[in-house]
């Protein structure tokens, strides 16, 4: 018998989250903030009215995950901005954070990982809101990357000093970050095709990284593009791979095979294609539209291959705006040939499962009652996602403070 502190919720469609079909005319069932029963309904059959919310033309669907943001930036394409926001103190850096989460928080993404930044502002901001800040977003950090001296990456972490090893440097100097951040490669050129830059790396210095980080209870995540640096990554034992491009069929299938998680961000290279400026002689559009194709064309074969895969961004980085470019990359996952509903399923329960949370990621009998919602069919998604109709956390509309914003 259902406890008197029950109440139900009827919803037209729910999407749970595991990649399941879309289940029709549901009623989920809400006992101290978590679901104890969810059912078909029909409009003979309805549940007290009284303890009822009706959101029988809405779909709802688990709070997304962007598994690959940088808060520490803003994502404008202004070079000058953009050179000036990587040296700002903290004090003038904090509310842009919380700003930046509210537009996570608006677009219905509930959880994000952050990539890092060299002066470890993100991490500080982490450490004392916990304290003081009920803002329902959760947050995880890598603090400050680590790079390779004399290559890609000084822009965004640190290296190991002089004589001493990647994984004596992180023991010495570990933040206490939620994870490890580790870059392996540099970028996608965008004026030459498919072109691989070397490991920053040996595979003895990554698996090294990677025992150790494990003993401290932490997943490390790689920044690797090309074969050489994927791979040794992968034989390092490392828990995600990030980017990603050009890393080959190969090296999919391992990931397959070991079920590592593979966080694409195929948005980036739409980005750079949307906002190219004409006068850049050392970019191609051509070269960046098939780096793109390219990408979507390895997405495939990891659905294919089963690579479980998490929606990330890299939200902050050019023309990468925080909580729209979710949208984006969601699209570009369709467009690559999953359903909507695998789609979300890689923003929401291959995030959960990355990121080790349990508040979020389903929605299914037995987990917390947090959802967001969606006015009308499936078929109006992801692009409904940026007018949500509620956010609900415990079974209750999250209040308006977090969701409309002043």
């Amino acid at each position: 018998m259902v406890g008197s502190n029950a109440h139900y919720i009827k919803v037209g469609w729910l999407i749970d989250g595991s990649g399941a079909p879309v289940q029709k005319k549901r009623v989920l069932t809400v006992k101290d903030s978590v679901i104890t029963g969810i059912a078909p309904f029909n409009d003979s059959e309805s549940p007290d009215p009284q303890l009822t919310t009706d959101l029988s033309h809405c779909t709802i669907l688990p709070p997304l995950i962007d598994c690959h943001v940088h808060l520490a930036m803003s994502g404008t394409i202004d070079p000058q901005t953009r050179k000036q926001q990587l040296s700002v103190g903290y004090d003038e850096l904090e509310p842009r954070i919380a700003e930046l989460l509210h537009c996570y928080f608006s677009h219905g993404v509930l959880a994000v990982r952050d990539g890092g930044d060299r002066n470890g502002h993100v991490l500080r901001y982490k450490n004392e809101r916990e304290s003081n800040d009920k803002d329902p977003v959760l947050l995880r950090t890598a603090g400050r990357p680590w790079y390779q001296q004399g290559r890609y990456g000084a822009f965004i972490g640190r290296s190991p000093a002089q004589g001493k090893t990647l994984d004596s440097a992180f023991a010495q100097e570990d933040d206490g970050a939620d994870h490890v951040k580790l870059i392996n490669s540099g970028l996608n050129s965008l004026a030459e095709f498919g072109k691989e830059t070397a490991a920053q790396f040996s595979l003895e210095e990554i698996k090294a990284l990677v025992v150790f980080a494990g003993q401290r209870g932490k997943k490390v995540m790689v920044h690797a593009n090309g074969k050489t640096a994927v791979r040794s990554a992968l034989e390092a034992g490392c828990h995600s791979i990030e980017h990603g491009f050009f890393m080959g069929r190969e090296n999919l299938r391992r990931m397959a095979d070991e079920q590592i998680v593979w966080v694409p961000t195929a948005v980036t290279m739409k980005a750079f294609l949307d906002n190219l400026d004409s006068s850049d002689g050392q970019s191609s559009k051509a070269v960046i539209a098939q780096t793109l194709e390219h990408q979507l064309h390895q997405i495939a074969m990891a659905k294919e291959f089963g690579v479980p895969v998490a929606l990330g961004t890299d939200a902050g980085c050019s023309g990468i705006l925080h909580g729209e470019s979710v949208i984006a990359e969601l699209k570009l996952l369709m467009k690559a040939g999953f359903s909507l509903v695998e789609a979300i399923g890689c923003a929401s329960y291959n995030g959960a499962q990355l990121l080790g949370l349990e508040e979020i990621g389903l929605v299914a009998k037995g987990r917390l009652a947090n959802f967001i919602v969606a006015r009308g069919t499936p078929a109006m998604l992801p692009r409904k996602l940026p007018c949500l109709e509620a956010i609900y956390l415990g079974g209750r509309p999250c209040e308006k403070r977090f969701f409309n914003k002043s």
